[in-house]
């Protein structure tokens, strides 16, 4: 029989030898993806919008059923939808600019924080990056030459790998949640500010 002392040596055991090989990174607060990605603007100008359960209904339809894709094969911990976003309004003299969304979906060990920006007036993706990540194979995710990939994409492209996005050997569970998250951001934008698909 095995004492209580020995189960909790083994929990600690088996927690330390998981925080050694998958472990939480953050690369940059919204601080610093502000000033990285609205290098021209004026001013950044913060906007929460409540989206109503009618237009969550027209988003989770368009995205096949939730604002949160999970893969059975993810390890995960559960986030929840919202039914609201921030969006930030880069301004150059009092014209929008850009927009960006903080985007979080499930990777293989926990969540991916993204910032994505968007063309105000179309929805396409004009820049991207990751924020914070728990992971062990799915850093490359962050690198620009996996990110450029989906600059220009719209609600109008697959946005999907193996058709227009090349996955990171290795971390397709993060892979396809950089997908998830663009596809999500566009369709948010979309239906919740531009008033439908494009």
């Amino acid at each position: 029989m095995i004492s209580k002392t020995a189960v909790r040596m083994i929990v600690i055991s088996g927690f330390v030898l998981f925080a050694a090989n998958a472990f939480a990174v953050r690369l940059l607060t919204q601080e610093e993806a502000l000033k990285g990605m609205f290098l021209d603007e004026d001013t950044v100008v913060a906007e929460t919008i409540k989206i109503s359960p009618a237009v969550m209904d027209k988003i989770r339809k368009r995205l096949g059923g939730t604002l949160v894709h999970y893969r059975s094969d993810s390890e995960s911990a559960k986030i929840n939808e919202k039914n609201e976003m921030t969006v930030y309004n880069g301004m150059k003299g009092g014209k929008k600019m850009d927009v960006a969304i903080v985007n979080i979906q499930p990777g293989k060990w926990g969540p991916v924080e993204f910032f994505i920006v968007l063309d105000p007036a179309t929805a396409k993706i004009k820049d991207l990056a990751v924020m914070s990540y728990i992971e062990k194979r799915g850093r490359p995710i962050a690198r620009r030459s996996f990110l450029r990939q989906f600059v220009g994409k719209g609600s109008r492209n697959p946005v999907a790998l193996g058709r227009d996005i090349d996955g990171v050997s290795g971390a397709t569970i993060s892979s396809d949640a950089a997908c998830f998250a663009v596809k999500c951001t566009i369709t948010m934008y979309e239906e919740a500010v531009l008033g439908g698909g494009r």
